[in-house]
């Protein structure tokens, strides 16, 4: 339990790594490429969502079976923000004179929020194979979750929200891991059967994220800055540091599937 709850919590940390971007020595390029590192996020959550529309049909029997969990993920996104009451931010002293942001920062923490409980159930699932699983997994997530929490930090911050707020929020976001890592511990059977709906419902939600907020923000600033190939250039980077982490660390889904078969085939043995 205690090994769990500790990757939980390193999972929880990697979620301020965005307070990098606060250091007096990146803070100038940072706001004034504001723009900029949207289109960058974009390429990142464009690859997040294809990473886990495949692990969901992936770990599906019937290739139909999750589509009625992505489709929810897709309405509930859309319609919960649309009946919410918006959000009505100010941007900061940095911020004067830059194009007002059209992003509900709110749909991608709620994204994030449930793909963390996934990550949960993962967590509990590894460490129930062994102590050695476990940190190679949580190692796994780490190095993933880097990358998309600084992309998250970037989108908030486009959104309007201060970095204290910003920081704070994709904090939140993150505790999440405890819900499913917790309740995996205790109900493990139960919560595995609840990982893939998750991963499907996550893939939904950061699909309209990614298709209704940061792909259109990102073609907006371009049109704004009249620089349409610095931002696609900047998107494909994305789209390649994030693909060249999956293709270079162990995909945690994939390794624990295997090290459970492993395993059973050990006791059989």
């Amino acid at each position: 339990m205690f090994a769990i709850i500790l990757a939980s919590f390193s999972i929880m940390l990697i979620s301020l790594v965005g307070v990098v971007f606060t250091a007096k020595i990146l803070k100038g390029f940072f706001e004034k490429n504001m723009g900029l590192l949207v289109s960058f996020s974009s390429g990142v959550f464009v690859v997040i969502v294809f990473g886990l529309f495949r692990e969901v049909f992936e770990h599906s029997e019937k290739i139909t079976e999750p589509l009625g969990f992505v489709l929810a993920g897709v309405l509930g996104v859309v319609l919960l923000f649309r009946v919410l009451p918006g959000f009505h931010h100010h941007h900061d002293e940095e911020h004067e004179g830059e194009p007002h942001s059209h992003i509900d920062a709110r749909k991608i923490v709620f994204s994030d929020a449930v793909h963390n409980i996934g990550d949960g159930v993962l967590l509990a699932s590894s460490f129930a194979v062994n102590l050695q699983v476990g940190i190679v997994v949580t190692l796994s997530i780490l190095v993933h979750e880097a990358i998309q929490e600084i992309s998250e930090f970037f989108v908030l911050r486009q959104a309007g929200y201060s970095v204290k707020k910003a920081l704070r929020l994709n904090f939140l976001a993150s505790a999440t891991v405890l819900i499913g890592s917790i309740g995996g511990f205790f109900l493990l059977e139960n919560f595995e059967q609840l990982e893939v709906p998750l991963l499907a419902v996550s893939a939904g939600a950061f699909l309209v994220v990614v298709i209704q907020d940061l792909i259109p923000e990102s073609i907006r600033h371009s049109k704004i800055k009249k620089n349409y190939f610095k931002y696609i250039f900047v998107f494909l980077v994305g789209v390649v540091a994030m693909f060249s982490i999956r293709f270079l660390i162990l995909d945690p889904h994939e390794l624990t599937e295997k090290d459970f078969h492993e395993s059973d085939i050990s006791q059989n043995i």
